[in-house]
Parts: C-alpha cells; sequence; structure tokens
C-alpha cells in the first residue's frame, strides 16, 4: 500500500483569508460548547437581519419558472442589457451588453479577470489594506501582489507619486477598490484621475473594484472610475450582495470598457472562461433589474437616522471616548479599520488580540494584517449590528485593551 500523502499546490502558503480562516473556525468550536458570539468578521447583511428589498425577491419569484435552463456564458442577455444601460447612464464609454459579464458573485470574477489577463510572474499593483481576494486570486493565477500604500495617516488613500514608483516592465494591472474595504475610504475624483493617468501612461488594466458604490456617509461622493478611464481599457465590478443586502443569491457583474482595439483578446478570454464554468446563478439574474431601476433602499440606511449612519457613529463615538483606539472614520462601505495605540500597543499582535477578545469577551474581529498590511496594530469590524450592540462590542473590546494597557504600564514600572 502507498504511503504517499496527498499535497497541496505550493502557492496556497502565500494565501491569506482570515476573514473565514482559522479563528472563524475557532468560533464554529465556541459555539458549539453553546458559547454565544457576536460575530463581526464578515459583512453579511442577512446574518443581521437585514432582506433584500421585497421588488428583487417579487422579480426572482415571478420568474421562477424560466431559471431551469442554463443561460448564455456572460448572463442573461436582458440582464446584460440592462447593466449596460446602467452604466452608460453613469458615463462608462462602450458599455455594451457584449461587455458585461454576470458571475457567482464578484469574487467569481474577479478570479475569471485575473486569470484571462496573467501569465507567471506577471505583477498587479493593490492596494495596502486590500480585500484579501485580490492577492489571493493573483498568487493563485501565478502572478505577483505588488501593494502601493494606503496609510492611516494620510486617510487610507495611496501616494499617487509611489503607485508610479511600482510599476516595472511586468506590471499589467492597477486594482482600486473605491469606496474602500476594510478601510472605509471613499476616494476623490481628482486622485482617480491621478491613478488613472498612471494606468494610461504605462499600458495597464484598470479594474475597479466598486461594490459598495451605493453606500456612502456623511455627503462623501462615490465617483465611478470607467468614465474617467474614457477610452483605456477599465473592468468595473459591483452586484448585488452588498447594496442590495443580497450577499447569498452570489449576483455580481464585471463591465469592461474602452476602445475595442485596445482590449485585444482579453474579451474572448473572459468569455472562454466563463464558459467553462457554463453559467452564473441564474434565479439570482432575474433580480437586476429590479434592483438597478427600482427604489432606492440603501441611502436612507446611510443617512443620519439610518441603520448603518448610527452604528458607524457609534463605533466613531466609541473610539473617540477611548484611551486605546484611534479610527480614521469611514466615509463609505461596511467597514471600521480602528488602529490600537498607547500603552495598550505595546507588543500588540492583532491575531493574538482577536483571539483573546473572542476567547474572553465573546466578540469576534478581523487582525488588521489579514488585509495584507505590514503594521500588526489595527482591525476591522463590519458596521451591520445595531448600534447598541456595537456600543457594547467596544465596551468589552476597551475592557480588554484596558487589561494590555495595565500590564504595560506594570512592566514600565518594574523597569523603573
Amino acid at each position: 500500500m502507498s504511503s504517499h500523502r496527498l499535497v497541496t499546490r505550493e502557492r496556497l502558503s502565500e494565501v491569506r483569508y482570515e476573514i473565514r480562516g482559522e479563528l472563524a473556525r475557532r468560533a464554529l468550536e465556541l459555539e458549539a460548547q453553546g458559547r454565544k458570539l457576536i460575530k463581526l468578521n464578515i459583512g453579511n447583511p442577512g446574518a443581521f437581519g437585514f432582506r433584500a428589498p421585497e421588488h428583487l425577491q417579487q422579480a426572482i419569484a415571478d420568474n421562477l419558472p424560466n431559471t431551469d435552463p442554463y443561460t448564455h456564458q456572460q448572463g442573461l442577455p436582458s440582464v446584460r442589457g440592462t447593466i449596460s444601460a446602467h452604466y452608460k447612464q453613469r458615463g462608462t464609454p462602450n458599455a455594451t451588453p457584449e461587455r458585461v459579464f454576470v458571475g457567482n458573485g464578484v469574487s467569481e470574477l474577479i478570479d475569471i479577470s485575473l486569470r484571462a489577463l496573467l501569465n507567471p510572474g506577471d505583477e498587479v499593483l493593490i492596494p495596502s489594506p486590500d480585500y484579501p481576494l485580490w492577492t489571493a486570486a493573483t498568487i493563485l493565477n501565478d502572478g505577483k501582489a505588488v501593494h502601493y500604500d494606503c496609510r492611516p495617516e494620510n486617510g487610507f488613500l495611496p501616494d499617487p507619486v509611489q503607485v508610479k514608483s511600482l510599476v516595472t516592465t511586468r506590471t499589467r494591472a492597477l486594482v482600486i477598490i473605491n469606496p474602500n474595504n476594510p478601510s472605509g475610504a471613499v476616494y476623490p475624483r481628482e486622485l482617480l484621475e491621478q491613478l488613472v493617468a498612471i494606468a494610461v501612461r504605462h499600458d495597464l488594466l484598470l479594474m475597479a473594484d466598486e461594490i459598495y458604490d451605493g453606500i456612502t456617509y456623511d455627503g462623501a461622493a462615490f465617483q465611478p472610475l470607467a468614465p474617467l478611464a474614457g477610452d483605456h481599457p477599465c473592468l468595473s465590478f459591483s452586484g448585488l450582495s452588498k447594496v442590495h443586502r443580497a450577499c447569498g443569491w452570489r449576483v455580481g457583474w464585471a463591465v469592461l470598457s474602452g476602445e475595442a482595439m485596445r482590449l485585444g483578446d482579453y474579451h474572448h478570454a473572459m468569455d472562454l472562461l466563463g464558459a467553462l464554468r457554463l453559467c452564473a446563478n441564474v434565479p439570482g439574474q432575474y433580480a437586476v433589474p429590479a434592483a438597478l431601476s427600482g427604489p432606492d433602499t440603501i441611502t436612507p440606511l446611510c443617512l443620519e437616522g439610518g441603520r448603518l449612519y448610527e452604528t458607524r457613529r457609534a463605533v466613531i463615538d466609541a473610539c473617540a471616548a477611548s484611551e486605546h483606539l484611534n479610527l480614521v472614520a469611514p466615509a463609505g462601505a461596511l467597514y471600521a479599520f480602528p488602529e490600537v495605540t498607547g500603552l495598550a500597543a505595546e507588543g500588540f499582535d492583532d491575531h493574538r488580540f482577536a483571539l483573546e477578545l473572542m476567547e474572553s469577551e465573546d466578540v469576534l474581529v478581523v487582525p488588521g494584517s489579514s488585509f495584507n498590511v505590514r503594521y500588526r496594530n489595527h482591525f476591522r469590524v463590519t458596521l451591520l449590528p445595531e448600534a447598541a450592540m456595537m456600543r457594547e462590542v467596544f465596551r468589552r473590546i476597551d475592557a480588554l485593551l484596558g487589561r494590555y494597557a495595565d500590564a504595560a504600564a506594570r512592566r514600565h514600572a518594574a523597569v523603573a
């Protein structure tokens, strides 16, 4: 009998996804023991009592008899027509149904789009912090993730000078996540124009992750990237998961814009890869026209008095009142990315903190280093719970950080 063990792919050792990783597995063990955890690791609206809007649910119900067959690999033609019209209305050049790809969430489309682009060793410029799927998908498609810094002291906005300095002859794409996960930064138009100029000068595909495009606060304005890119190749991603609170339906889309001759065979490559997986989830696609042409159900949640706004305010207030936390207030998306400071930050390890917070305070957060940053004094929480629950969460966080600070003070006293 052979004693050979099954060996996994080596590049998997370079991949991190702590959002659903070791800590989440430990959470399941604690819950099996009867512990009740507050799980703030995933931006999953349905887990916090949100429902997809009724007019989206009705659209699926009305069309359910039509959903048994496979559809075209790029998506239902009528749905692609609706998406292209929506993007054309907001200024995306060359937005036609043939340029729209519907996928099983944006996650699948990120993987397909990078697989269609990269040869071994090709480089992709990705923000740090990032949504870690971008780095993972680049690595798993034999590329090299090159991170550009979005520093807390700069409001988590990138420095175009640094971005430009990282471009090499192997760089193929520039990823922009706006509004940003995990930081909540919303990029101003002038900054986006500078990033587009870099992509144009160095012939880079722009990849715009805009899944949170309708979620902004306190007057922050979302600027889509494709209209600024004009004839330059740009791939814009969005879907139903966040703005329309329908994560489990797994409906995302990517819109390829730019002058046709400059796209080469990239469109064909994405179409081929889409065909290999046959098609995306069909029932959920029927909700897209209702989502894009129906009533705006997300803005009221983001205005003063709305649930997301008030939970965000609870986080901002808690961090302002804490001796141990600093926060760049999120201008968009569904997350906050606090920084641990002062005595509590001495010797701080974000993974150890997240584990101890769960074990001692029944709260699950994501360590900041999971988002491909070099520092280890941040963590991410989702803004989806009710404000009262979030205030309780930060009371528990502050209690643990207070114990860290007390221990540091005792170390100082012993040395003195």
